[in-house]
């Protein structure tokens, strides 16, 4: 994988994520030279449209990524990956005719961006295709071996055998383990030489699964595999890479000390943040005022009580503060005290429930990040109770308070709705991993993602 920006990327999705932009480019001047054609037109040198044409691909290659043609699953499934690429282009070009409309140009008409839609549905499917019959669905995984025979190896081997899973385990190496648990793993005292053994395997990476690492690393072993040029990672390390979030089961607090994150350069980026979130939320408050105002009209009409619902929320370091949402649910909702929202719940009204799917409850809180109480990306702020409690049962809870809650967040575009104290532990880990890897590239990453979302809101209650 590469680090980009402090966030993980694997090497196969860069590489694939270039070459379609290459050939969105391709297809918009192709696109340019048949509409020239049609109507007796001389092109043109490329020179004088290039950087339109570049733009165009952007904004074609953005929304590909916000609804997630680059996921894991679109990765492993040309069908998955079809629907995908057509809203994406579908938006993208939608997307274009606005840009178009408010800054009109000679490069691109309705009728170019219509063949530039053809041209890249089709080289896009077929590049798709020709690498999954040349190549293979597994031809980008890293080959790892694992030290280890116990637990750890075993989740390793779980994780490994999903299908996107971007890595293949070629071997296990058993070590001084009271248990064995994966047994098809090889005794260390069976292997001569583990350097030789590691090299004949092709391996590029390994990874220490140990139970207790006291007196059982092999440290000549690591070493020689390591001038060898091959990766050694600790288990904890190599799950938040490969996962995006900070697994709660093996991580201690000297791990979060000295392992990469929680950068001191943040201020500035914090800074950019803060002047982001003014700007969007003054733009969005005025673009989406009319809609709040008639949902907050409908609201009314369909059951009794406010428009708006009001109530405290826990935010930076701590704090508490007052969250504005349009009301989705009976006003009697919480007359036993706060409760986890469940599938189907019967206190969400008629209204409650559309508005819920899209998100549109959501809205009045970009006052809060106007304010300076929230961002638009963080991890979702929780009621005072839910946190006292979560604080108890919950290993480092306390730490996702370290950043500004927001909108949306990286454990909201990973995982669905949480209504437990399970699911709680879930989002933690994903909001740990925000906290410790924050940068405006993951912000931008994350608001790309909710549109993915928003589209197929499967987490939406």
């Amino acid at each position: 994988m590469i680090r980009l920006f402090k966030h993980y990327i694997p090497h196969a999705v860069l590489l694939l994520g270039l070459f379609d932009y290459v050939l969105l480019f391709i297809a918009g001047e192709i696109a340019w030279q048949l509409r020239a054609a049609q109507i007796g037109m001389d092109a043109g040198p490329i020179s004088d449209r290039w950087l339109a044409i570049a733009g165009a691909a952007g904004v074609v290659w953005l929304a590909m990524i916000a609804v997630g043609v680059y996921g894991p699953y679109a990765l492993r499934s040309l069908r998955f990956a079809g629907a995908r690429l057509l809203v994406a282009i579908s938006l993208g070009v939608i997307a274009l005719a606005f840009i178009d409309f408010l800054v009109p140009g000679d490069t691109f008409w309705r009728s170019t961006l219509l063949y530039a839609m053809g041209f890249a549905i089709l080289v896009l499917v077929a590049d798709r295709l020709l690498l999954n019959a040349f190549l293979g669905s597994s031809a980008f995984r890293r080959r790892v071996m694992v030290l280890g025979a116990g637990d750890r190896a075993q989740r390793l081997r779980e994780l490994g055998d999903k299908p996107e899973s971007g890595f293949a385990i070629v071997s296990y190496i058993a070590m001084s383990e009271p248990e064995r648990v994966v047994e098809e793993a090889i005794a260390r005292e069976a292997i001569h030489d583990l350097g030789r053994f590691v090299e004949n395997l092709g391996v590029s990476e390994v990874v220490l699964a140990l139970q207790e690492r006291r007196n059982a690393l092999p440290l000549d072993d690591l070493l020689r595999m390591k001038t060898k040029g091959v990766h050694v990672n600790d288990f904890s390390s190599f799950m938040e890479r490969e996962t995006g979030r900070v697994d709660l089961d093996t991580v201690n607090p000297s791990w979060l000390i000295f392992s990469d994150g929680f950068s001191s350069g943040r201020m500035i980026s914090s800074a950019f943040k803060r002047i982001f979130d003014i700007i969007a939320s003054l733009l969005l408050l005025i673009a989406t005022l009319p809609i709040i105002a008639l949902f907050a009209v409908l609201v009314k009409i369909d059951s009794k009580g406010p428009a708006f619902f009001r109530q405290e929320r826990v935010g930076l370091y701590g704090q508490p503060f007052c969250v504005v949402k349009l009301r989705s649910m009976r006003t009697d909702a919480e007359k036993d005290g706060a409760q986890w929202a469940t599938e189907n719940d019967p206190r969400v009204t008629r209204i409650g429930r559309f508005i819920r799917k899209l998100r549109i409850d959501e809205l009045p809180q970009t006052w809060s990040v106007l304010k300076g109480e929230m961002s638009f990306v963080g991890p979702r702020p929780e009621v005072p109770e839910f946190v006292n409690s979560l604080q108890q049962e919950i290993p480092f809870y306390g730490e996702r308070h370290m950043v500004k809650p927001g909108i949306t967040g990286w454990a909201q575009t990973n995982f669905p709705y949480g209504a437990s104290t399970e699911d709680s532990r879930k989002k933690l880990e994903f909001d740990l991993y925000y906290a410790k890897n924050y940068t405006p590239f993951l912000d931008l990453v994350i608001l790309l993602q909710t549109v993915r979302v928003i589209l197929w809101p499967e987490g939406a209650r």
